[in-house]
């Protein structure tokens, strides 16, 4: 099989590692990739979000299948034109994937179909929003109803922060039509997981659950990020907090878009928060979590593509293996993210051994023959080992041999983590 995989960051670098170890997989394709993926996979120049001229190339090459990996592809339509061309794609069309382009459609949805979620309310006007701010109080959490890359959330911890971010975000154009509507929700006291399934229709697949680190700095403290650092598993796939948290979320939400509509097809990723009552629903994204991917993805000892393969069939659910491992990722990011990264830096030793490690690159360009940092987060280290401490220590030493000037990593992923 040809293959295909959308995107250009640390999750499309990993989708692509693994898909390379299908035994039905003769060529692997990444459109547009960066200079770091080059070893196993061949790089199409075209842009993630060129959804006609990717279906179009997809179609000349007879690529087999597609996996989209970013929002902004989905939301491009991407799956739509690749199944308006008959060639099999995992990823949801535009419609499914308003599960993550809006905010306010996810609530509707949530509301709809009974899934536990924090109290909110949606506003499009500055006056209102702040008058229903003064009435429920902070802690209190904004996000801007569109894509912003991960960074459209804002926790303000006193009024005068909270009124300041519904005028950035409504009048100020911080997140622009991203935030031209605004959901604020209550604060949900609990640790957070990410709980990714494989998603067709009705049907259901869980992965492990991860668990992603959002701040920038140590201790959780400074802005949010897209993600510093990632572990798993907090709960294996077969672990009875996954099985309720399928059974009262993930599948009512799967079965609910069948009921719109808008049936799904892709990595339907879960961001949950375990609190008093239960897990409850902090939002939806329509594709595999980064840097969750460079985490859960080692630890598959299934083929990815036959999973794929036979999610897209009429067929039985299928039965996934996991590694009893664990596995700990750490973003090398530039610094100065997430405001105003500082790029250009040469970087060093940015491919790893493969076994107990692996480096998944994401904001990585070539000049005068030297892999230099182009973006905010720059690549992801991992570790893996049969326990959380020996997993940790790999990624956490080979850091040391990655990092360099111009860069940070938080040296705390995975404090939350507790043995069974």
């Amino acid at each position: 099989m040809k293959i295909l995989i959308v995107g250009k960051g640390g999750r499309e670098h990993a989708l692509a590692w693994k898909v390379k170890q299908s035994s039905k997989v003769s060529d692997v394709f990444v459109a547009p990739g960066n200079v770091g993926m080059k070893d196993i996979a061949t790089l199409v120049n075209i842009s993630e979000t060129n959804a006609e001229e990717l279906a179009n190339w997809a179609e000349a090459n007879h690529i087999d299948l597609v996996i989209v990996g970013p929002e902004s592809s989905l939301v491009a339509g991407v799956a739509d034109q690749m199944n308006a061309k008959g060639i099999k794609v995992w990823g949801p069309n535009q419609n499914a994937a308003q599960i993550e382009g809006s905010k306010d459609f996810a609530k509707i949805i949530m509301n709809k179909y009974d899934v536990p979620t924090a109290v909110h309310q949606t506003f499009t006007n500055t006056a209102d929003a702040i008058q229903y701010l003064e009435k429920v109080g902070v802690p209190i959490v904004i996000k801007a109803d569109g894509l912003a890359a991960g960074k459209g959330v804002v926790l303000p911890t006193t009024m005068d922060e909270a009124r300041a971010t519904v005028v950035d975000m409504l009048e100020d154009n911080r997140f622009g039509d991203a935030g031209a509507r605004i959901v604020i929700e209550e604060f949900l006291e609990g640790n957070e997981y990410s709980l990714m399934c494989f998603v067709h229709g009705n049907k259901v697949v869980p992965m492990v659950m991860a668990q992603d680190h959002k701040r920038a700095y140590d201790n959780d403290e400074g802005p949010n990020t897209g993600g510093m650092g990632a572990y798993a598993p907090c709960f294996t796939a077969d672990s009875d907090e996954t099985a309720i948290a399928v059974k009262t979320i993930m599948q009512p939400v799967a079965d609910g878009l069948v009921k719109e509509g808008k049936p799904f097809t892709g990595f339907l990723y879960g961001g949950l928060i375990l609190t008093k009552e239960g897990f409850k629903t902090i939002e939806f994204n329509a594709r595999f979590g980064d840097p969750e991917a460079e985490v859960i993805l080692p630890l598959l000892e299934s083929d990815l593509v036959d999973v794929i393969l036979s999610m897209l069939t009429d067929g039985e659910i299928p039965k996934v293996k996991w590694k009893n491992e664990y596995c700990v990722g750490v973003v090398l990011a530039s610094e100065g993210y997430p405001q105003e990264p500082k790029l250009g830096y040469p970087l060093k030793n940015v491919k790893a051994d493969g076994v107990n490690n692996m480096i998944f690159n994401a904001g990585v360009a070539e000049k005068d023959g030297q892999i230099i940092s182009n973006g905010g987060r720059i690549l992801v280290v991992t570790g893996s080992a049969p326990t959380f401490k020996e997993a940790k220590a790999n990624a956490y030493a080979m850091m040391d041999q990655v990092s360099t000037e111009g860069t940070f990593f938080r040296k705390d992923i995975g404090h939350r983590f507790k043995e069974k």
